[in-house]
């Protein structure tokens, strides 16, 4: 059982874990953010680079508009306010990977302030609070040598697009913390604004903790937690702090302000640096990049058009097709699952039905084929539509359930349709009266030691003799139909 809150106790004082993250989304673009190249994940290193994002002298960034355009979506959805002006800022550091000597982000005037995202812990609803959401150019990538005596440095991540999304330190728990991440995740997805891939890097996250007195409104000092790249690693993260945390105060130590690395091996988190403050950065307006300008018309265009997100989704597959609230939870958490089901259930109207197939034998095959990454509803190895009719076959009794597995395995092998495959192999069920009267009359006289039993009180024979009838007619014969038979016969 999970538990949504957390305290620890140090020195007979009670401590409340405070948690806040930082998000940084790889935005949904096929180009950089200041240039034209790619920013297609897997390619040769150093492929998708040119002057801009390699930081030549003498070049200068121009803004890609979709970039701002999936902000606002952004933004919109988690109900933030949204800056009719922004300011551009450099933020200065040195790293290899950081070709121009800083990165453009935004500092004093984000994009989008404000806002909040509604999360169900354990089924209780918690708003998590949002700072701000900006725009900012990623680094490149350092890829250190298995000898460790030299570094390489990939720039094809260099001015790849990012938002990067903060929270309020509104999260009291691990469970909170990764609650509050997949509910951010499915957002996004469902806006199609970032495909959410942890793996490789296009939605990773920064943690925050720190312990404060139970009761107390003052922060205590933070810990910022770094190389977390799936959500029970944020957790574990969490959890390994919070008590590292709790035993320095027991011990009658001070926590330091520090960035911590998290060592997925050891599950320890491991001293980086000391934390750097805002001022280390040494932020200011970009002089290559003009204010950013946002007027109503285009708020308003892109508010028009954004879709409903999974929690409104949930609530209306439970109150719509009748569905109990686990399944309706699971099949709206992803956009495309979501899609597919109802693509499905308009071809064929059994919704539960579906529902169990989908998260039964479909998301099975998806593990098995690692499909179960963020996919196009197209490249499903079985179509919503096909899926449908093969439900409809079961329920017009032309099939039996049993033989439906054997369509499916077929439908995914060569990619027919469920009445091809019935036909070619003649599976259709056996629902005559006479034949299936005649198969079980014969399975009584070959089974009288049995039928002895079953009279004499023992009424688990019945599925032994229902086994021999569906064995006689190759699985074909109607199950319920035989049992009726077999009852009024015995």
């Amino acid at each position: 059982m999970r538990s949504p809150s957390l305290s620890v106790t140090c020195r007979r004082m009670s401590y409340e874990p405070v948690i806040g993250l930082e998000v940084h989304a790889q935005i949904l673009t096929e180009s950089k953010i200041f240039c034209g190249c790619s920013t297609r994940f897997g390619d040769a290193p150093n492929r998708n680079t040119c002057p801009v994002c390699m930081g030549f002298p003498g070049v200068l960034p121009v803004l890609n508009r979709k970039v701002v355009e999936h902000t606002i979506r952004t933004g919109l959805a988690t109900h933030c306010a949204i800056a009719r002006q922004s300011r551009w800022a450099r933020k200065n550091y040195f790293y290899p990977d950081l070709p121009k000597g800083y990165q453009i982000s935004q500092y004093e005037l984000p994009l989008c302030t404000g806002g909040h995202v509604d999360v169900s812990v354990d089924g209780a609803s918690k708003r998590v609070r949002l700072t701000r959401i900006h725009m900012e150019e990623d680094a490149g990538k350092n890829i250190h040598d298995v000898r460790g005596d030299h570094s390489l440095v990939d720039l094809n991540r260099a001015g790849v697009p990012l938002m990067e999304i903060v929270s309020e330190p509104d999260m009291r728990s691990p469970v909170e913390a990764g609650d509050y991440l997949r509910t951010l995740r499915s957002i996004l997805e469902y806006l199609e604004v970032c495909d959410g891939n942890m793996e490789e890097g296009s939605f990773r996250c920064d943690a925050n903790v720190s312990l404060r007195p139970e009761g107390d409104e003052e922060l205590g000092v933070k810990v910022e937690i770094k190389n977390l790249n799936s959500f029970k690693a944020v957790e574990k993260a969490l959890e390994y702090e919070i008590r590292r945390q709790g035993e320095v105060l027991s011990e009658g130590g001070a926590v330091s302000q520090e960035t911590r690395l998290w060592d997925p091996d050891a599950e320890v988190t491991r001293a980086m640096r000391t934390k750097e403050f805002a001022h280390d950065y040494r932020y200011f307006p970009d002089p290559d990049l003009l204010p950013l300008e946002i007027d109503d018309e285009w708020i308003g265009e892109i508010h028009a058009t954004l879709p409903e997100l999974a929690r409104e989704r949930r609530q209306r597959f439970i109150d719509e097709y009748g569905l109990p609230a686990y399944d309706a939870d699971i099949l709206t958490q992803r956009r495309d699952v979501a899609d597919y089901f109802e693509e499905a259930v308009k071809a064929h109207d059994n919704p539960k039905a579906v529902a169990n197939w989908l998260m039964g034998d479909l998301f099975r095959v998806l593990k098995e084929r690692k499909l179960d990454a963020a996919l196009r509803i197209e490249s499903w190895p079985v179509a919503a539509g096909d899926l449908a009719r093969m439900v409809q076959l079961v329920d017009e009794s032309t099939i039996s359930g049993k033989l439906a597995k054997t369509v499916f395995n077929e439908m995914l092998e060569t990619g027919k349709d469920p009445d091809a495959i019935v036909k070619e192999k003649g599976l259709e069920q056996v629902s005559d009266t006479g034949a299936l009267e005649t198969a079980v009359d014969e399975v009584l006289s070959a089974c009288e030691a049995q039928v002895a039993e079953y009279r004499a009180g023992k009424e688990k024979v019945l599925g032994f003799l229902v086994g021999q009838v569906m064995k006689a007619t190759r699985g074909k014969a109607n199950p319920q139909m035989v049992n009726e038979i077999l009852r009024s016969k015995l």
